[in-house]
């Protein structure tokens, strides 16, 4: 069992073993993280959360719905779907905040519903994030096609560094994995920035053409595009497709969830996390759709020909809004330093989605639900055979249908044979236990002991940027 020192002034209580912690005493705690370590500090939990939501979605993938809804369509889109998101973000907040521990949602679908929905939503979410970590290796091959128009760079070559590099980061202790994540998370903040500063500038006349061209796009050829029929009902389906892509690109809490039982004192962190995401929402995914709108219009020629095939650079960035933009404003030398940071934001996206899984499958080990050896962790508090286990079997040349169609009936299959195999009962309201077998009281201890000191320098400044902590509870 994970155990802490911690040590607080004026703390006067009876341990289990019925001793008694004198004013300034060291005492041994467990807290409530089983055996993962809590090591991720306030700004590093805040860029994780960051950094595995935004991959080639927010800065290729989103523009090539532009010519589905349009500028306004892809707006609204995405803002309606923050919306809904919003909410999930605040039921996450609630309950995560209340028992941070191992797989958190997983746990809580488990022990406050049913142990059936528990299995069936660990082992899909699993599939779906390891699913994903190939999906950005893949998208960093083709991303390096950029630069390498003839192909040289093997496949090969690229799957097996970056699943190298994956593998050892996530091999670190936590805290390094933290430090690699907020590092690379630094230079997604700083593209998204730029992208919403290239937007903002160039619109108003600052190009080498010195072309003011503001909102024209939105009027000529127009704020709506035609999607699959003519008329305002083709309007209605662009706004449909475009908030169906928003679905699949926007995302956040479920990842601070899985930090959650290795994060510093929880209960003063997770808050200011969760609290941010508005923010996120608003800069990052609602500023990225406004943008991409306003840069170039949803009938680009050059946008349309990526899409068809008939010009090359279909999956890099030559696709993205952004670099047509700016090669059509004669902007030399931006593109390739685009290509570069999104590169990195891809290669970060996928980390974490390493990270995500094999916490999820730590969690279902230690609940019966997976082989036990996966709950087997090094003396850091790494989970060392969930997280190798990502990458083998390596079947990773599965079928389009598999994919398409069979992955779909996961969740239900999974659901619904626990339930007949286990016999598992929904738990009433009213019934659940909250305190998760006693976890929320070993997180209570923990956090009445642990001294949680102001983060200084570049942490602090990310600290205080994104609102830093909540006060400690007197």
């Amino acid at each position: 069992m994970d155990e802490k020192e911690a040590s607080k002034v004026g703390v006067d209580i009876d341990v289990a073993s019925g001793s008694r912690i004198e004013a300034g005493d060291s005492v041994s705690i467990k807290a409530g993280s089983a055996h993962l370590h809590r090591r991720l500090n306030a700004s590093q939990v805040q860029l994780y959360a960051i950094g595995t939501a935004i991959g080639t979605g927010v800065f290729v993938s989103m523009g090539s719905y532009l010519p589905n809804g349009g500028p306004a369509g892809l707006f609204l889109g995405f803002v309606s779907w923050s919306v809904v998101l919003y909410g999930v973000n605040e039921c996450y907040a609630e309950m995560v905040c209340h028992a941070p521990v191992p797989g958190a949602f997983v746990r809580f679908a488990a022990e406050w519903v049913d142990e059936a929905l528990g299995f069936a939503v660990s082992w899909a979410f699993f599939f779906n994030q390891a699913f994903l970590m190939t999906f950005e290796v893949t998208a960093i091959h083709r991303l390096i096609g950029f630069w390498d128009t003839h192909n040289k760079m093997p496949v090969e070559a690229t799957t097996f560094i970056v699943i190298v590099l994956y593998g050892l980061i996530n091999l670190m202790p936590v805290q390094w994995f933290g430090t690699v994540e907020f590092c690379l998370t630094l230079g997604k903040v700083f593209l998204i920035l730029l992208t919403l500063a290239f937007a903002f500038v160039t619109m108003l006349g600052g190009n080498p053409l010195h072309d003011r061209y503001g909102f024209r796009y939105w009027k000529t050829p127009g704020a709506f595009a035609e999607y699959l029929v003519d008329g305002h009902a083709g309007q209605f389906l662009g706004f449909l497709s475009c908030a169906t892509m928003a679905a699949f690109i926007i995302c956040g809490p479920e990842y601070i969830a899985m930090v959650a039982s290795e994060t510093q004192a929880p209960r003063r962190v997770l808050p200011a996390a969760y609290s941010s995401f508005k923010f996120r929402l608003l800069f990052f995914f609602c500023g990225a759709a406004l943008a991409m709108g306003i840069v170039v219009p949803y009938n680009d020629p050059t946008l349309a020909g990526i899409l068809s095939g008939d010009i090359s650079g279909s999956g890099t960035s030559a696709a993205s809004p952004y670099v047509i933009a700016m090669e059509r404003l004669n902007i030399p030398g931006l593109a390739n330093f685009f290509n570069a940071i999104v590169i990195t934001s891809v290669f970060s996206a996928g980390n974490g989605y390493v990270f995500s899984s094999s916490r999820a499958l730590y969690t279902m080990a230690v609940a019966n639900r997976a082989p036990a050896f996966l709950a087997k962790t090094t003396r850091n508090g790494v989970p060392i055979y969930a997280v190798g286990n990502i990458f083998f079997p390596g079947e990773w040349s599965l079928k389009w249908f598999f994919l398409n169609y069979a992955f779909l009936a996961i969740f239900p299959l999974s659901f619904l044979g626990w339930k007949l195999f286990r016999k598992t009962q929904y738990r009433p309201m009213g019934t659940a236990d909250l305190g998760l077998g006693g976890d929320v009281k070993e997180i209570d201890d923990y956090e009445e002991l642990i001294e949680y000191r102001p983060l200084t320098g570049l942490y602090g400044l990310v600290e205080k940027t994104f609102g830093g902590m909540r006060s400690q509870r007197s």
